[in-house]
């Protein structure tokens, strides 16, 4: 195995190592490189944003940056199709042309580079974060495998959040109390919204 000339004469000549020495040396420098190179998406300080990506390409984007160390979130529905006497269900994007990821919005490049994706949704060239709490919510209720179906984007309303249950802290815009309660959650960043449609009393109006 090679090295650099400037990188050998800092750890052969200088160190005073034998070249064998040198060489492992070099080899754990860069495994230990590699091994931080893996973990771009495991912070917790990052923040999600929203990316863009080519029409249809939403999985497979997402399949990519999974594979490259990266935390994404893909709201999905079910949504069935009548072809003559037959039907066939088919898992849809939620938020279509859209894939939610977290990164440091300093070291994007791998995201750019990714197959399928088109932008950082932000101000021009600049990233803005999606809210934690919209992600926080849109996260609920796909853990909890409540029915979401996308639905005009709103802001009109009075907010409600679960206060308790398995959706504890699950916040959007209240359309019926009654049961099923109806919530409007939305992406403001992204102007869209889905409804969800919850079995439960537990709703706190603010």
């Amino acid at each position: 195995m090679g090295m650099e000339p400037s990188v050998q004469h800092i750890v052969w000549k200088r160190l005073r190592l034998p070249r064998e020495a040198a060489v492992a040396v070099w080899i754990c420098l860069m495994q230990n490189v590699s091994a931080e190179g893996t973990k771009v998406g495991s912070s917790a300080a990052y923040h999600w944003f929203a990316l863009a990506v080519a029409p249809r390409h939403e999985k497979r984007a997402g399949i990519i940056l999974r594979n490259k160390g990266y935390e994404t979130l893909l709201p999905l529905y079910a949504r069935r199709h009548r072809y003559g006497r037959c039907a066939r269900s088919f898992d849809l994007p939620l938020f279509p042309g859209y894939l939610f990821c977290q990164f440091d919005p300093s070291a994007r490049l791998p995201i750019l580079t990714t197959p399928g994706v088109l932008r950082v949704v932000g101000a021009g060239k600049q990233p803005i974060p999606v809210a934690e709490q919209q992600i926080q919510s849109i996260r609920l209720a796909m853990h909890a495998q409540v029915p979401m179906t996308p639905c005009p984007y709103s802001i009109q309303g009075r907010e409600g959040r679960i206060t308790s249950g398995p959706l504890t802290g699950l916040e959007g815009i209240v359309v019926d109390v009654k049961l099923p309660v109806r919530l409007v959650l939305s992406v403001h960043l992204l102007q869209r919204s889905v409804l969800v449609e919850i079995d439960t009393e537990c709703v706190l109006v603010i």
